[in-house]
């Protein structure tokens, strides 16, 4: 490691804000060295603001119905080899009710974006949950809508809206997405999120097709810029009924180092060690905790229809990973030096200095 990446990487340990062409520079010029640096950084700052305690977060993946096209996706509207679902307010509840039990306090409503949940319909499926679970925080993750749309589930009482932006550079957004979707409409939408009073998610996949350092330095500028509450990242992994079905997978190195930088960009922010670390590597999550991440999202959803929600292939969809194996999850936590904790697992922002 040469000086010069030394010092972006000290600079980024003291809290400085780095330039987009410095975050290229990380990228470009990075080694195992300058990993395990920002590694160790990452976990100071973390520990610094939450511990050893990882929060967990019970996703329900509530459809697999979705009208848009992205050329990543495996529930893609034009792939017709997807056996579709979509979960009653019943069938929610119910997933709510056995992760209340086995301690969950943040449930995840998760997906495509199927017009048959109307406003009406979410509303009352988030008064059902908070009338329920008052103890428990409502993430709501179903992709774009209208900010009229955004602000009445936020008044039902949905606390917080993860929409991954993908990418932060709109020749990149559009070579990956359909025309009829927009890189500005995104942005747009993430704004209003902030606006209404949401705690916000955002975040990108790691090697998508066609992603140059450049771009992934904008990513991490755009994060450094927005602040999100919450930022997703995790490896792009090609779903075999896609365009995208013959281009290579992100790597679980570059993941890794980045999810370290994001710690440094922002103590304080939710960073998850994603399914996506899992499928690639039998101990992704574990390292995504080592690089920084505090954040898991076992999945709740009815064991009926966890393979059917296929972003990618491959996902993991029973076993460790499940809501209902939580002791196993915890131990292999333990086993790392952190615990599972019972918490909604908000984002510690009063710990940053001057706020």
């Amino acid at each position: 490691m040469n000086a010069a990446l030394r010092e972006l990487i000290d600079a980024l340990s003291r809290g400085e804000a780095l330039t987009e062409a410095a975050f290229e520079a990380l990228i470009e010029r990075r080694d195992a060295e300058a990993a395990a640096l920002l590694r160790r950084y990452a976990v100071k700052a973390r520990k610094a603001v939450y511990g050893e305690a990882v929060y967990t977060r019970g996703l329900i993946e509530i459809s697999n119905h979705c009208k848009n096209d992205c050329l990543y996706c495996g529930i893609r509207r034009s792939n017709a080899n997807v056996k579709r679902y979509r979960l009653t307010q019943a069938e929610i509840i119910a997933c709510a009710e056995e992760g209340h039990a086995l301690g969950f306090r943040t449930f995840v409503l998760q997906g495509g974006e199927d017009a048959w949940y109307t406003d009406e319909r979410l509303c009352a499926i988030i008064h059902a949950l908070k009338s329920r679970f008052p103890d428990s925080a409502v993430t709501l993750s179903l992709g774009e809508r209208g900010r009229a749309s955004f602000q009445r589930l936020y008044d039902a009482g949905a606390d917080r809206y993860l929409l991954r932006h993908e990418t932060a550079d709109p020749e990149h957004y559009a070579r990956l997405h359909p025309p009829e979707m927009r890189f500005e409409h995104r942005m747009r939408c993430l704004h209003d999120l902030r606006e209404i009073g949401y705690q916000v998610g955002c975040g990108f996949m790691v090697g998508s097709p066609f992603q140059t350092a450049k771009q992934l330095a904008k990513d991490l500028a755009f994060i450094q810029a927005f602040r999100p509450e919450m930022c997703g990242i995790g490896p792009f992994i090609p779903h075999s009924d896609t365009p995208f079905r013959d281009c290579a997978a992100g790597t679980l190195k570059l993941t890794l180092y980045l999810l370290s930088i994001l710690r440094l960009i922002d103590p304080t922010v939710l960073l998850p060690a994603t399914t996506a670390l899992g499928t690639i590597h039998p101990g992704g999550r574990e390292l995504g905790i080592e690089a920084g991440a505090n954040v898991v999202m076992p999945n709740l959803s009815p064991v009926a229809v966890r393979k059917d929600y296929a972003l990618y292939d491959n996902k993991i969809c029973t076993g460790e990973e499940s809501a209902q194996c939580r002791h196993c999850l915890d131990a292999r936590m333990r086993s790392i030096g952190y615990h599972l904790t019972v918490d909604r697992g908000d984002v510690k922002r009063t710990t940053i200095k001057g706020e």
